[in-house]
């Protein structure tokens, strides 16, 4: 029976030289996607990615060690989209710069996914679908959408914070992304939005849900869930910020925890996410034994 080494050294000769192609004719892209990660925090999150895919492909591989079976078909059909997509980019006229960007990045994560298939196969790529399709991350969003997710975001915390008032019996004012209570009024503004700790939260939901779940519509299920958590932990944010503001003191209006206290937020819906995973890996566990016995 042929060794792993050599079953996969032509499609990993090819693959590498597929991805050298791609860096020397999508370096540009790649750089100014780096770029505006490390310059807003909207876009942190791209720094993550690539780094997780690969991990996730390289660990997987070596516990498996599938052999490949190139598909040339699928393969040359997505690397031809790819390349229709990069000429976009570059060939119509009055887009944007972000929108220039975001067009070449995707082009260069099909070219990446097609390589894969072409030298590895469907068989290969189904198996690593998920670190394939967790690339589409990288394009980043043009700031049209941005804008309007931000939008989104800022409504769904003012409401979230809004609720959490009235919960507990404090006179509440909702209008629009303005709230309204006793000693203090206060704008939802687009840094209180918390877009980048949602975007980790979203993320890093899914990364988990894969490694600690097998079934489909759990891991879905744990991505839905992560969505509103990433709105109601802007609102409970703005709603304890808030409180402390009016009830012990006015610098935590202005202080750090207004200011750097994202983090504490994000681990506090970290540890319910953790909990939902941990609650669905048990159920999945329990129903693995009963079938086990039946």
């Amino acid at each position: 029976m042929p060794s792993f080494s050599k079953v996969t050294v032509r499609p990993m000769t090819w693959f590498a030289f597929l991805g050298a192609v791609s860096l020397a004719v999508g370096w540009r892209p790649l750089l100014g996607t780096f770029t505006l990660a490390l310059g807003s925090d909207e876009y942190t999150h791209l720094l993550l990615i690539l780094p997780i895919s690969v991990s996730l492909i390289f660990a997987e591989w070596s516990a498996l060690r599938p052999e490949s079976q190139p598909s040339a078909g699928f393969g040359s059909g997505l690397l031809a989209v790819a390349i229709v997509i990069g000429g976009c980019s570059l060939w119509i006229a009055g887009l944007s710069g972000d929108a220039r960007l975001s067009l070449s990045m995707l082009g260069l994560v099909l070219w990446w996914i097609g390589s894969f298939v072409l030298c590895f196969g469907l068989r290969v790529a189904r198996v690593f679908l998920f670190p394939l399709a967790f690339l589409f991350w990288l394009v980043p969003i043009p700031a049209l959408a941005l804008n309007k997710i931000v939008a989104i975001w800022q409504h769904g915390s003012a409401i979230s914070a809004s609720l959490l008032f009235s919960a507990l019996g404090i006179p509440v004012v909702q209008n629009g992304i303005m709230l309204s209570i006793p000693g203090l009024s206060l704008e939802v503004a687009q840094e209180c939005s918390s877009l980048r700790s949602s975007t980790m939260l979203v993320v890093t939901s899914m990364v988990l849900a894969y490694l600690f779940l097998r079934s489909f519509w759990r891991k879905t299920f744990v991505v839905l869930i992560a969505i509103p958590l990433s709105i109601a932990k802007n609102g409970v944010r703005i709603f304890t910020i808030a409180m402390l503001g009016t009830r012990v003191d006015p610098g935590y209006l202005h202080g750090r925890l207004h200011h750097s206290g994202g983090i504490v937020f994000f681990l506090l819906a970290m540890v319910i996410v953790v909990l939902l995973l941990w609650l669905l890996s048990k159920g999945e566990d329990q129903l693995s034994a009963e079938q086990g016995v039946n």
